[in-house]
């Protein structure tokens, strides 16, 4: 695109291929964004909540996916419009921040989108949307802050976290096990939290899957687990009082860089040149041997010479280690990556309680457990399922309810769910609405609005009616001044969610409405858009 002039000095744009090219201005423009924003948000809205839908997703390759997590759904949807990309990213941001809300997140930008559209179609001005949108999210946080609750995360040997696991798990597939499951997170969270920091290092959590079994079968393992066996079936299968040597060379000759041929004119040629190889296969073993370890871990392959001489010299191995597990083994058992075999020493060594291998099921399926490492309490968390969709799914819900956790352990303030806070929330704009006597207040309205639309898309995916579920949640409220009344999904009998015991992470729900409300300020702000003639 350039700026040129004519004969009058009146300025003009040339688009390059403008004739492939079309371009859109002012509300023509607002409108396509906001609608096909809208598009990837009516999308999510029916896997909002406990009894949201899930979406089975097919990629070219013909891969299916069955999930209702927010994150993934946008992810795999290959969403062409930019605007809508925008949607995948904020969703992607509430993943990478806290973790779960993925799914809530993009339904409530749609939701304000919706209002916006509204607004403009009044004449409203993008900028006093915005402006108002701002001082409404403003005004929402403070009240989320005023309205949440600090919990007791020790008390009742931790019932509090799991509770919280169980409102994550709650709308996934696995809801059946939430509770197992949750017990499962919260002992995985905290044998490698520092409570004293109120720090959760979560690459110390290794999640593990293996298709076979059902989900009942998921279990948490005080260790590192990893995919692999010994590499000669006669190496002992369990090593005792474990030194570990972590290789990142391969057990081979060394090759030259350069092209090379060698000619071989005798057969004492060919047995020296065997007998050589031969040596630098001795050697290794040895170097490793001498420095005192008793199980040597690879990153790389060896060929069944290297394997033979490793067996007959009574040195336990393993190969082809993927370079997550050697950095993950490095740093729970206190050993040093070994780049050449010339750096072994005796301190580069980690150590361990043992090193075994274990047997699934009837396939004749092993992995190693590395157990009792010196140097941090490293878990893994074996997922199992009856296919590799619920297996994927499972490990997607357990990585939401770790991080919901560890959100806790960071901040142990709560707001109770069921869109109770929402409702609370949009009570409280409504009211500052009316102190604001600028065009803001329509906004501002809207902001309410728009609030209210996530516990309507909960009664509506629950089956009951979202307009009365709402106003007698709303009535509620304001005649009681509890924040607490949201929608009874579960249909138990009570819509106080503290009763329930539903709720979730305060920095969560702030999170949500923080990122929502930024991402459609952003949308409005576009007034010009060009294009390929094909979009």
């Amino acid at each position: 695109m350039s700026l040129a002039f004519d004969d009058y000095g009146r300025p003009y744009i040339i688009l390059r291929d403008q004739g492939q090219k079309k371009r859109m201005k002012g509300l023509e423009a607002y409108k396509s964004n906001i609608l096909a924003a809208k598009a990837v948000a009516n999308t999510l809205s029916s896997s909002l909540g406990p009894k949201g839908m899930d979406k089975m997703l097919v990629s070219p390759d013909g891969d299916v996916s069955v999930t209702n997590d927010g994150a993934t759904i946008v992810e795999k949807m290959e969403i062409q419009h930019p605007t809508a990309k925008l949607l995948v990213e904020l969703s992607q941001s509430q993943d990478a921040e806290i973790g779960d809300g993925t799914t809530g997140v993009v339904v409530l930008a749609g939701k304000l989108l919706e209002q916006a559209l509204t607004l403009l179609d009044k004449g409203i001005h993008p900028l006093k949307i915005s402006d108002g949108f701002d001082r409404a999210c403003d005004v929402a946080i403070k009240h989320l802050e005023t309205i949440s609750e600090e919990i007791d995360i020790q008390a009742n040997e931790h019932e509090a976290l799991i509770q919280a696991a169980c409102t994550a798990l709650g709308s996934k597939v696995v809801s059946k096990r939430k509770r197992e499951l949750g017990k499962i997170a919260v002992t995985a969270v905290l044998d490698v939290a520092d409570l004293a920091r109120r720090d959760v290092n979560l690459d110390l959590i290794k999640i593990q899957t293996k298709t076979g079994g059902s989900v009942e079968d998921t279990r948490l393992i005080s260790g590192i687990l990893i995919d692999k066996d010994m590499s000669h079936p006669q190496m002992p299968k369990e090593v005792k009082e474990a030194k570990i040597c972590l290789l990142t060379c391969p057990f081979e000759p060394p090759k030259p860089k350069t092209k090379h041929n060698i000619n071989i004119s005798s057969a004492e040629d060919y047995k020296k040149l065997y007998l050589q190889e031969q040596q630098y296969f001795v050697d290794m073993v040895k170097l490793v041997k001498d420095s005192g370890a008793n199980i040597a871990l690879c990153q790389w392959g060896f060929d069944d010479e290297a394997n033979h001489l490793l067996l007959q010299n009574e040195l336990p191995a393993v190969r082809w280690v993927s370079g997550t597990d050697v950095e993950l083994i490095a740093m729970a058992t206190g050993a040093r990556i070994i780049p050449r075999f010339q750096e072994i020493t005796p301190e580069k060594l980690g150590k361990a309680g043992s090193v075994k291998e274990v047997q699934f099921g009837t396939s004749n399926e092993r992995m190693l457990v590395i157990e009792n490492c010196q140097c941090t309490k490293a878990v893994t968390i074996l997922i199992r399922g009856g296919s590799q969709m619920i297996v994927d799914e499972a490990k997607r819900s357990i990585h939401d309810a770790i991080c919901v956790i560890r959100n806790l352990i960071k901040d142990n303030r709560i707001v109770y769910g069921g869109g109770s806070a929402e409702l609370a929330c949009a009570i409280q704009v409504l009211q500052y609405a009316d102190e604001v006597s600028s065009v803001e207040q329509y906004a501002i309205r809207s902001f309410a609005d728009a609030l209210e639309g996530i516990p309507c898309c909960l009664a509506d995916n629950c089956g009951l009616n979202p307009i009365t579920s709402v106003a007698q949640a709303k009535a509620r409220q304001l005649q009681e001044s509890n924040p607490r009344i949201g929608i009874d999904c579960m249909e138990l009998g009570t819509t106080d969610m503290k009763e329930q015991r539903i709720y979730e992470t305060l920095s969560s729900k702030k999170q949500q409405i923080q990122l929502a409300t930024q991402v459609v300020k952003m949308i409005l702000k576009i007034d010009d858009v060009i294009a390929p003639d094909d979009y």
